[in-house]
């Protein structure tokens, strides 16, 4: 007899513990923070001017946007796995 799909309805990919959710928020805090010093050199390189900050500041810029895109990953998850969306 085929099955339905009812009982086997699980969520796909990793269960949703704490360090796997605290892992993903980290690896794509860190593919934040190296987007924006991408785009900055990139800016650097072709834009008009130089930016309004030096190398130390931009460290520090990319070091928030990490931990921002992390921290808005990890709350994010819930409700996205919550609407299976993953």
């Amino acid at each position: 007899m085929a099955d339905s799909g009812a009982e086997s309805a699980e969520a796909p990919g990793a269960p949703a513990t704490p360090r796997a959710r605290a892992r993903s928020a980290a690896l794509w805090g860190i593919v934040g923070g190296f987007a924006f010093l991408a785009l900055a050199q990139g800016y650097r390189l072709l834009g008009p001017g130089s930016l309004p900050v030096g190398l130390g500041g931009l460290v520090l810029v990319a070091l928030g946007v990490a931990v921002a895109s992390g921290g808005l990953t990890y709350l994010a998850e819930v409700r996205v796995r919550a609407k299976r969306r993953t």
